[in-house]
């Protein structure tokens, strides 16, 4: 195929024969980034449909159910619009299908209405509702009962920069020299001692989205759906924040935005004193995160339009986090 995603869209074509869709139906590539996706329209009914197929490896069988008993929870517990999983014919909500011997996974989406906000003409007002989404969904995790075996992937120091980084070292990535390495690692120091001050206390540390910005954000007139939870998991709540601003850090409206997604989240849960001073140390942990994914995400459209300048970024950041006595972005 033209999109070079030969391997994926044959695992969508066989978890369709599962989900009863014609075989000889249209599959347009949407995305290849953790995973590949695809927007199907069945050649029998013409019914539109996404087709989410996992990245080989990433997460196991009981951790893609567990995001999807969240999705579950949220519609039916709260207003939150969120993507609907459209299940096989016999029930199954993931359709695994062999390849090689290597267990591929499925999951297969309604379509939601509305279009991404455009990322290159944010408002204050999109930051204003990705802060009042965002406290939805912590007001949601924090007193949900969760299901007994229900598992995702921790984000945690460890597991993001620590002796496992779930997405790679960012010491590794292009444009990480000896120079860069060492204003790296002395920002990286002082926000590993001012996570473990902070603490881990269920106050602060639970369910999360973990990739709230404006490219999962569906608007549709006056409604807007969150969707691609596909990274969620168990980290610091106002990691979220970090996450919104996601690629944009270095943009001289970010304390206006900061501040509009603030107002957002403290119109319906409160956002305390010692949480808004780490605002600043989750934006460079959500930076050294993304430094490693993209060194190891070469295909991703991130990856090919902004690695070359990303460590570059990444250090004038540390540098301002470094020199600045203040914890906050602003």
């Amino acid at each position: 195929m033209a999109d070079g995603q030969d391997g994926e869209r044959a695992v969508a074509v066989a978890a369709g024969v599962d989900y009863g869709l014609a075989p000889d139906s249209e599959l347009e590539l949407l995305i290849r980034s953790e995973n590949t996706t695809f927007c199907h329209t069945d050649a029998g009914s013409g019914l539109r449909s996404i087709l989410r197929v996992h990245r080989r490896g990433y997460h196991r069988l009981d951790q893609i159910e567990s995001e999807l008993d969240w999705l579950a929870a949220l519609h039916n517990e709260t207003e939150i619009v969120a993507p609907v999983v459209l299940p096989a014919r016999d029930g199954r909500r993931v359709v695994t299908v062999p390849v090689d011997g290597v267990a591929r996974h499925v999951v297969r989406f309604a379509v939601i209405a509305g279009a991404h906000p455009d990322d290159t003409a944010l408002t204050a007002s999109d930051f204003a509702e990705l802060g009042r989404i965002t406290a939805q969904l912590h007001r949601h995790s924090l007193g949900w009962r969760r299901p007994a075996g229900f598992d995702r992937f921790r984000w945690d120091w460890e597991h993001s920069l620590g002796s496992r980084p779930r997405w790679g070292r960012w010491q590794d990535s292009a444009g990480v020299g000896p120079d860069e390495r060492r204003t790296l690692a002395a920002a990286a120091a002082l926000l590993a001692r001012r996570l473990a001050e902070y603490g881990q206390g269920p106050d602060r540390f639970g369910l999360v989205h973990a990739d709230l910005r404006a490219a999962n954000l569906m608007v549709d007139g006056a409604r807007t759906a969150v969707i691609d939870f596909d990274d969620c998991g168990f980290g610091w709540l106002f990691y979220d924040f970090a996450t919104a601003v996601s690629f944009v850090e270095h943009d001289p409206r970010l304390p206006q935005w900061q501040d509009a997604w603030l107002s957002g989240y403290r119109g319906l849960r409160d956002c305390r004193a010692a949480d808004e001073d780490m605002l600043a140390s989750f934006v460079l942990l959500r930076r050294l995160l993304l430094l490693a994914w993209m060194g190891t995400r070469g295909h991703s459209v991130e990856s090919r339009t902004r690695l070359v300048s990303y460590a570059v970024g990444s250090c004038e950041l540390a540098e301002a986090y470094l020199s600045s006595a203040s914890r906050t972005v602003c």
